[in-house]
């Protein structure tokens, strides 16, 4: 069965739902960037716990991978939580299981593929092995592509600031430090386009909540300072989500990894159109992602 796809589109804060007849013009424009999405994938060689099914999300990226290409995404985003742990991890283990995911997701290769780091990541491996077997450097940088500027956070730090890494840490435990919030703050007043900003923990919740950034409502004080930001990209809770916080809109995507089939997997492609609107075209899963309800029109949430 071919995966079903809805369509959204945010405009100057409001958000549109079109039909396909209405929709054929905005098909044929070709987006400022196209952007391949998809969260919490947790490949391990592990059999099922409860609702995760680890072994099947390689064949889930595959399908993704199809499809993404088939769309021609320039950009790549995983939202953390690539991997997760062997019955008994090791840090050999892990790095094979990286490697074997990533060796699905290399085959964007078109694309400009990025990793944001999630908890499970560096539950064994540290934030450099990870980083250094995916081919990069940082784990919160920014880039820009057509006008349009993308930046890439890291919340895998504890409340007093120590770097997540071999487990040494609760999972409820997630901030993003001052050095990296004072980095955010210059980056965004240093670009010149728009906005997109992509994170694993959650930065639309309430800093008591235990998939929150502890520092979440600075976070937000720092985008909606800046002007500049149209969308914040999450995963981290594995369900689909979606709130707009003083006009900027929070994006939560479903979990790859949860539930058995390929019905049960979930990525996206976002359009991102040279006027700043976004489109958001969900498969699987993400095809029933709230950011297609009509009722999200013209509210904030807070």
């Amino acid at each position: 069965m071919r995966p079903t796809a809805r369509r959204a589109f945010l405009r100057d804060g409001s958000l549109f739902l079109r039909a396909a007849e209405a929709d054929r013009d905005e098909e044929e424009a070709r987006p400022a960037v196209r952007v391949g999405l998809l969260t919490d994938a947790h490949y391990a060689d592990a059999n099922a716990r409860g609702t995760r099914y680890y072994r099947e999300s390689l064949a889930k990226l595959r399908e993704a991978v199809v499809v993404l290409k088939g769309r021609g995404i320039d950009v790549a985003v995983e939202l953390g939580d690539f991997i997760d742990s062997a019955p008994q991890a090791t840090t050999t283990s892990e790095i094979g299981f990286l490697k074997k995911i990533d060796a699905e997701f290399r085959k964007l290769r078109r694309a400009d593929r990025h990793y944001v780091l999630g908890n499970h990541c560096v539950a064994t491996l540290t934030k450099e092995e990870f980083l250094g077997t995916v081919r990069r450097r940082r784990s919160y940088y920014s880039f820009d592509r057509n006008g349009f500027h993308f930046v890439i956070l890291d919340a895998c730090f504890r409340e007093d600031g120590t770097p997540y890494g071999r487990a040494n840490f609760a999972w409820t435990d997630t901030e993003i430090p001052p050095e990296q919030r004072e980095w955010l703050a210059a980056d965004l007043t240093a670009s010149s386009g728009k906005a997109i900003v992509f994170v694993h923990q959650r930065l639309d919740l309430s800093a008591e909540s235990p998939y929150a950034v502890r520092s979440s409502p600075d976070v937000r004080r720092i985008l909606e300072a800046s002007g500049k930001v149209l969308a914040v990209f999450m995963g981290h809770s594995h369900k689909n989500e979606y709130r707009r916080i003083r006009g900027i809109h929070y994006a939560t995507l479903a979990a790859m990894v949860e539930g058995s089939g390929a019905a049960n997997s979930g990525y996206a492609a976002l359009d991102v159109y040279p006027d700043g609107s976004l489109r958001l075209k969900g498969f699987r899963r993400h095809a029933e992602h709230p950011l297609t309800e009509k009722e999200r029109r013209n509210r904030d949430d807070r």
